[in-house]
């Protein structure tokens, strides 16, 4: 669902490629590497499957499930698959064309109630396939912060809520990832098949393609679970020790990212990607026409991954319906990553060698994922093998170090002793709200301090300390949410509204401050 910054900008690019045919097996130091990785970047557990010539040849699990237990992950294991999940949306509405309940090319506004867009234009125009493409002209993440780190909504007023985004660039203009719009994507499935998402996606993919272990969101009550784990708690997120998370995602989130699956699911969803929707007993998940139209590039994806390690940048991105599909020294790549608080995945189908990795963890130590992940391709793509752990740590080590060195330049991410806001506390007491977000509110928390509430995301307050003037920060009650400057604007003595900006410069974009205008609400 989200993606965590600075893990997956190293994972946009990880990909390798080779002249000779894949090979017949598994390297042989897989389960040494995974364990090595593991190490390096103090990753609890994983989870790795492998698809070759269409066939699942490696399900495993590695570590624990739980720190501080003797439980371990295993080839059932049930794991967060984050935005991963968007391509079982799209395969969604693909059975759904096959069985002509729906054509790509339909309107949505004509097939979904409520739907709207802020600019009447988009409404009128924009079709079942711009649901998927990530070209809607939202910027980057919008509205995330109605979705993370929870939230109280339903679908319903999720896509009502959508009339009060505005556009960053023009519509079809660009690329920019959004987990809003598949959200509706998701409530499009519903209003077309009569089910609700959670049950056709069970009923249509799960079953058929026999994921037994899946799930549509996190299920703290499933036998075979992952906690999930966190390094919170320090101006930067990702360097302070594992922590448990103390649930997932919200369920409405599941159509974007959802889903848990365990290595064995994987493998098998690989396999009937692979083999563009056929299922093991000869029948089909989806037609093939409706497999070439899921994986044909849409928009272009500008560059991405890490300045310092050129080698995992493809040579060109693109995205599709759902998944990202690449080309790197001549050969393509059909992948998608996914993260939620807690856990992070990677899969990646190499449709010419009829080979797939998925690689999933229950922590945000992406960097061990990512390094399984590249030294199995190296593998199947015939690329001499790289250190990917001592490269992956010096580059996390230079980005980390990076943004330590600019949060220095900061006007104080942490409150200086003494200092005071501009006005009495009391001014700023009150209720705000946002067109898309809803409201807000500052609170007398005793003692001439204060405290900020999210009012539609549970669990989301803490102390609101000044910096200077009329700017604050936040101290969120629970670690893991990224804090945030709030500053306040004043006009005749009085406190009119507030902008806001996360604090951390790795700072995970789903958590989009920028893109709320608080105003004040009117005293009754």
């Amino acid at each position: 669902m989200k993606q965590q910054t600075a893990t997956l900008t190293l994972i946009a690019g990880l990909l390798g490629a080779a002249t000779s045919p894949a090979l017949a097996a598994p390297p042989a130091d897989t389960d040494a590497y995974a364990g090595k990785a593991m190490a390096a970047f103090g990753a609890p557990g994983l989870s790795l499957a492998v698809v070759e010539d269409g066939k699942p040849v490696l399900t495993k699990g590695y570590g624990l499930r739980q720190i501080g237990t003797a439980m371990k992950v295993d080839a059932h294991t049930a794991i967060p698959i984050g935005s991963e999940s968007k391509a079982f949306t799209s395969a969604a509405l693909a059975i759904l064309v096959d069985r002509k309940k729906l054509k790509w090319s339909d309107l949505v506004k004509d097939r979904l109630p409520g739907f709207q867009m802020y600019d009447p234009y988009v409404t009128a125009h924009m079709t079942v396939r711009d649901l998927l493409t990530h070209r809607s002209g939202l910027g980057l993440g919008e509205g995330d912060l109605m979705l993370f780190p929870n939230t109280d909504r339903s679908r319903a007023e999720l896509v009502h809520a959508l009339r009060y985004l505005k556009p960053a660039t023009g519509f079809r203009e660009s690329y920019a990832y959004d987990n809003i719009l598949y959200i509706v994507a998701g409530a499009l499935v519903e209003a077309v098949s009569g089910q609700s998402w959670e049950d056709f996606v069970k009923q249509n993919i799960f079953r058929p393609v026999g994921m037994a272990d899946a799930h549509t969101s996190y299920d703290p009550n499933a036998a075979n679970k992952v906690a999930l784990h966190v390094r919170s708690g320090g101006p930067i997120q990702g360097i302070s020790q594992q922590s448990i998370l103390p649930h997932g995602e919200a369920e409405v989130l599941a159509p974007a990212g959802g889903i848990n699956a365990s290595a064995t699911d994987l493998a098998r969803w690989m396999a009937v990607q692979l083999a563009h929707g056929k299922l093991p007993n000869g029948k089909r998940l989806f037609s093939e026409e409706q497999a070439r139209v899921m994986w044909e590039p849409v928009v272009v994806v500008p560059p991405q991954g890490p300045r310092n390690v050129a080698l995992l940048k493809p040579d060109m991105q693109n995205y599709a319906l759902g998944w990202y599909v690449e080309m790197y020294r001549g050969h393509k790549i059909v992948r998608h990553t996914g993260a939620v608080g807690g856990a992070l995945a990677a899969l990646y189908l190499i449709p010419e060698r009829n080979t797939g990795v998925a690689v999933t963890i229950n922590s945000e130590d992406g960097m061990a994922m990512i390094a399984v992940l590249y030294h199995l391709l190296d593998h199947y793509l015939a690329v001499p093998p790289s250190d990917w752990v001592s490269v992956l740590q010096k580059s996390q080590a230079e980005t980390i170090a990076k943004a330590q060195t600019k949060m220095k330049t900061q006007p104080a991410a942490d409150p200086v002793n003494g200092a005071k806001p501009s006005l009495a506390v009391s001014a700023y007491i009150g209720k705000y709200i946002d067109p898309w977000y809803g409201s807000m509110t500052v609170r007398d928390a005793g003692q001439g301090k204060l405290a900020i509430r999210f009012d539609r995301t549970p669990g989301m307050e803490g102390a609101l300390e000044p910096v200077s003037g009329d700017k604050f920060r936040t101290r969120w009650t629970q670690s893991a949410i990224e804090n945030a400057y709030v500053d306040f604007s004043v006009s005749g003595g009085k406190v009119a509204g507030a902008t806001m900006a996360a604090i951390s410069p790795l700072a995970d974009f789903s958590f989009d401050y920028q893109d709320l205008h608080f105003t004040r609400a009117a005293e009754n």
